[in-house]
């Protein structure tokens, strides 16, 4: 079983307020992305890892990163303008055959060993699964006034994360057959496009995404207990 990784860290992170993009912002001893990118570098099961940046970012990112916590086997590539349009370049950059592909932000450096491996254990079952956890607070339907009108049961509902894993061919399809105009905010929601069911693994309260200072002090903080 031949399994790549998407990792897109093309974002801009405008929430973070910073002038450095959030991906190479230091966590403890390194930066954000390279904790991401250490235990997919680590793990026996992967084939290939691809690291999908801004275009204006590629000398910094390998000269300031990839050199110096990796080696060459990690592909860089520069990637769209949008979340959909930088995973799908790095779906056309793989060098060798695939059977499934995992996604995962950049900007979710404290994946553990535990939920990684489950997903890749899980791959040879389903076609298309992705990580998730309950909902621990309620939920609120507002309308544009800001009203409540309903308040859905959460048993119903999880809080999606990644990594996202799929059969290599399925997701190539989902992208390349899912309009160009229709919102995207994960790769699970162009499977489900065409049909498909999408697994959902059970992952961890600790793999937040770094959007603000707040998640980067409380990834710090999870960092030094661990």
């Amino acid at each position: 079983m031949r399994v790549g990784v998407v990792i897109p860290a093309a974002g801009l992170g405008k929430r973070m307020d910073s002038d450095v993009n959030k991906q190479y912002l230091l966590l403890l001893d390194r930066p954000v992305l390279a904790h991401t990118i250490q235990l997919f570098y680590q793990c026996p099961s992967i084939t290939q890892i691809i690291v999908v940046v801004r275009e204006n970012e590629l000398s910094f990112c390998r000269t300031e990163l990839i050199s110096k916590y990796f080696d060459c086997s990690i592909q860089l590539i520069a990637g769209g303008k949008t979340r959909r349009e930088s995973v799908y370049a790095g779906l056309k950059a793989f060098s060798a055959a695939i059977d499934y592909v995992i996604i995962h932000d950049g900007a979710r450096p404290l994946l553990t060993k535990q939920v990684l491996n489950q997903v890749i254990e899980s791959l040879p079952d389903y076609r298309a699964l992705t990580v998730g956890v309950e909902l621990k607070d309620t939920i609120k339907r507002i309308d544009q006034g800001t009203l409540v009108v309903e308040t859905p049961n959460r048993s119903e509902f999880v809080s999606i994360q990644t990594p996202q894993a799929f059969a290599y061919d399925l997701l190539m399809r989902a992208h390349q057959e899912a309009p160009a105009q229709i919102p995207v905010t994960d790769d699970a929601s162009l499977v489900e496009r065409l049909g498909y069911p999408v697994k959902v693994v059970k992952g961890s309260d600790e793999n937040i995404k770094i959007t603000t200072r707040f998640d980067l002090q409380v990834a710090e903080m999870i960092l030094m207990n661990r």
